[in-house]
């Protein structure tokens, strides 16, 4: 994975590209997509007794990392573009998957969607969707691909659109792509 610069967010929640704390070769220029750090009074100490974990999310200057990628725009404002163990690498390029699937369900008769990165032969990674139509609607992978191909940069457009019931999720609801990854792994396959 390609490293990338830190935004550093102070206790309330502004963005501070320039903090005088945060290392200049550190700081995500303004626009450029960055894990997002984030550290204060408010932020909690550490992991209850997982020393381990409390380092390897930590800084070594203390500053939490929250697993969130964004950027940061003219204002100073921190846009959370997806999270870094969901980014997907294909072809070298960076995919973040919640840009396709603002597109992806922009479309008429999806529901919803899911983007993820499951291994490819030429690209490392293959951009792939799971789309869920509306009750009612027909929908097909040509037809999504198409709408989609002229908002998109080619290497962000998914190399297979999977049509499903559903959507795996957690108990809480939360959408696991990593069940997604595992069920799809082998897709690309030769």
């Amino acid at each position: 994975m390609e490293a990338w610069g830190t935004i550093a967010a102070d206790p309330a929640g502004a963005a501070l590209p320039a903090a005088a704390d945060v290392a200049p070769d550190a700081a995500a220029e303004p626009g450029a997509a960055g894990e997002i750090q984030v550290r204060g009074p408010q932020v909690f100490a550490g992991y209850w007794r997982d020393e381990e974990k409390t380092r390897s999310e930590f800084s070594a200057d203390g500053w939490f990392k929250t697993g969130d990628v964004g950027r940061i725009d003219r204002n100073g404002y921190v846009h959370i573009v997806g999270r870094a163990k969901d980014l997907v690498i294909s072809g070298g390029c960076n995919v973040y998957p919640k840009e396709v699937e603002t597109e992806l369900d922009a479309i008429e008769g999806v529901l919803e969607s899911a983007v993820f990165g499951v291994p490819h032969p030429d690209f490392g990674e293959g951009v792939t969707a799971a789309v869920v139509a509306k009750p009612g609607a027909v929908l097909s992978e040509e037809e999504i691909i198409k709408s989609i191909k002229t908002r998109l940069a080619r290497y962000k457009l998914p190399k297979r659109i999977l049509l499903v019931a559903e959507l795996p999720r957690n108990a809480m609801g939360k959408v696991q792509k990593n069940a997604l990854r595992k069920t799809f792994a082998a897709i690309y396959a030769a």
